[in-house]
């Protein structure tokens, strides 16, 4: 894999590790519906290499050239090592082994968890080259097909139209427990696929929305509390924050069938039930 890539930016890991004879060892990782992930072991070092398919076409390149920019501010990133296009012409980006995403979860993990994202929101974008910082369109970019849900585009932009949206700083745009890995103790934030400058409260909010739906509802509302310990935001305005990021999930899950457990529906359900901003009619 790693000697048929053609590589646009490489490190000496990279070197190294195609002028090796050394056979490296592969062995397949959790992937999402958009690229495949793969483990890379060589002698005492492991690699993650991510292979996006034809149907999604990632600017890798600015991918990598944030990773390298958050890597040198010591924030919890993987190593970058280097992108290319594999022999389908697909991107491919390859980075260092971090561990694998946490299963349990306690208030401990919660802390640390809204930390770190909230030290993502805290970054001086001034500091940082601004060809890195895309702005989208939010619900073009968040709600895909969401034409075709007339209920749910309809309740969307009323709920915007409360709410003051600012898009003026870093946010991770899927922060979730499957895009969190721990290893010795250290934890490291993956899958940068949709970072950009927008409102930190919908990034919150998001990632507070899939604790309450895979978790629980009583994780969530631990998770919430420590972020407003952390920042300025009042519980109402994150309460109308989470009202939109609960439609994503409710979108995504009528357009894709998102993966649920037992007690999914009843979580989402609940959740409906207890924002003022939303009603059970949306399941």
């Amino acid at each position: 894999m790693i000697r048929d890539i053609t590589w646009m930016e490489c490190d000496e890991v990279i070197v190294a590790l195609c002028n090796n004879k050394v056979e490296l060892t592969t062995s397949p990782l959790d992937s999402g519906l958009e690229a495949d992930v793969h483990k890379i072991k060589f002698a005492d070092s492991s690699f993650v290499l991510k292979i996006w398919n034809r149907n999604s076409k990632p600017n890798v390149e600015l991918q990598f050239s944030l990773l390298k920019e958050l890597y040198a501010r010591e924030l919890s990133v993987s190593r970058p090592l280097g992108w290319g296009l594999d022999k389908d012409m697909n991107s491919v980006l390859l980075t260092s082994f971090d561990g694998f995403p946490i299963k349990k979860v306690n208030k401990s993990t919660i802390t640390i968890l809204s930390k770190i994202l909230s030290d993502i929101h805290s970054l001086p974008i001034e500091e940082i080259d601004s060809s890195l910082l895309l702005r989208h369109e939010f619900i073009s970019y968040f709600y895909p097909l969401i034409e075709e849900h007339n209920d749910l585009k309809i309740l969307l932009k009323e709920l915007i139209q409360l709410c003051n949206m600012k898009q003026d700083r870093i946010i991770h745009g899927d922060f979730n427990l499957g895009n969190v890995l721990l290893a010795d103790g250290k934890y490291t934030i993956i899958d940068w696929t949709n970072f950009q400058l927008g409102d930190p409260r919908y990034d919150i909010a998001w990632s507070v929305s899939l604790m309450r739906i895979y978790a629980s509802e009583r994780l969530g509302s631990m998770y919430i509390q420590s972020f407003l310990l952390k920042n300025q935001y009042t519980f109402e305005e994150m309460e109308l924050y989470e009202a939109i990021a609960c439609l994503r999930w409710i979108l995504l899950n009528r357009i894709a069938d998102l993966p649920k457990g037992n007690d999914t529906i009843n979580r989402v359900r609940n959740i409906l039930k207890n924002n003022k901003y939303l009603s059970e009619g949306l399941l």
